[in-house]
């Protein structure tokens, strides 16, 4: 029978409906269209980006050279600017402003065909130390609130060039996404007392029903209401606000939860396109005691139709008991 289930901190209801059952080997992923031809994140087409913001790897030379590992860029094609000042002002009843942010790209490998699960910790750990970089700069912006940090892989997950990258995107406004987060767990904190993401680790740990993997430091679950199939959160084991005051020994250890958790995906659902989001606390924020930071990563495998855009429900023809179930078995396939 289909079941009803709510997220815990949104308060959002998602269906999981058991009569669409489905195995990993039923979703069907078609082949990735390669354009070849030429690529501006290449080492050699330095030239063809904006200015580089950060750097690793590179250990002699000038800017804008090759040599490197990580290079963070400011999108060519930006969705928001960095010049200018916000103007916030009304319009009648509507409420408009500049479009003033910081939309930079995190080129994660200078080999074209790498693919970023594939990437060894050590390396990949520079994609996430280049996250908490560029989070650390834009802080000092006055006029952001917020670093979204997301990465598209595949083309129906969003990606638009091959070369693998992820974005970060400065924003003058706390999203909404992320305003509700912060509201409900808010809500759970002061009834509770206690983080409901530290009691949904805890919950978990002991269920033992819904855990992907874990490390000493992190843990990767199949939330109780997910919107997809396969859908997981990597989550610090301990309680953690703030993504930016992670420490190398921590980013090591993310590293290699995230490389282990996406080749388990890769694992059940080969070449599966997906999106991964960080949702971290507002800049210039204290600690937070009712907010955990983390990563949602939300494979592609179902459409959002006239049902769900005009409910707000999700549905999910996998229950994340069994997904989970299906991603630690992949363990001997992935070894």
């Amino acid at each position: 029978m289909p079941e009803l289930r709510k997220d815990p901190v949104l308060g959002r209801w998602i269906i999981i409906a058991t009569e669409r059952g489905k195995r990993p080997s039923d979703f069907v992923i078609s082949e990735p269209e390669t354009t070849g031809g030429f690529c501006p994140l290449c080492p050699g087409n330095e030239n063809t980006t904006p200015n580089e913001v950060l750097v690793y790897g590179r250990e002699s030379g000038y800017p804008n050279t090759p040599g490197w590992k990580v290079r963070v860029v400011p999108n060519k094609y930006p969705a928001l600017v960095i010049e200018g000042d916000l103007n916030r002002e009304g319009e009648g009843l509507y409420d408009k402003m500049n479009g003033i942010g910081a939309h930079e790209v995190i080129i994660e490998s200078p080999r074209h065909d790498d693919v970023f699960s594939e990437l060894p910790p050590e390396h990949m750990m520079l994609v996430f130390k280049a996250f908490k970089n560029r989070i650390n700069d834009l802080e000092h912006d006055d006029r952001f609130r917020y670093v979204l940090v997301f990465k598209n892989y595949g083309k129906a997950a969003g990606a638009s060039l091959e070369h693998s990258h992820s974005q970060l995107v400065a924003l003058p406004i706390l999203p909404r996404k992320i305003e509700s987060e912060l509201a409900g767990a808010l809500t759970y904190y002061n009834y509770k007392e206690r983080c409901v993401y530290c009691d949904i680790i805890s919950q978990e740990l002991k269920q033992d029903v819904r855990v992907v993997c874990k490390n000493k430091f992190f843990i990767t679950i199949t939330p109780f209401a997910p919107r997809t199939p396969f859908e997981m959160w990597i989550l610090p084991i301990q309680h953690s606000s703030a993504y930016h005051e992670q420490s190398d020994e921590q980013l090591l250890a993310l590293s290699e939860i995230f490389s282990e958790s996406l080749c388990r995906l890769d694992a059940c659902i080969p070449r599966v396109p997906y999106n991964f989001v960080l949702h971290t606390q507002p800049l210039r924020s204290q600690h937070m005691n009712h907010f955990h930071w983390h990563f949602e990563i939300v494979p592609k495998l179902t459409s959002i139709a006239g049902f769900e855009w005009g409910s707000g429900f999700y549905i999910n023809p996998m229950p994340p008991e069994e997904a989970a179930s299906y991603l630690r078995e992949s363990l001997e396939r992935i070894l």
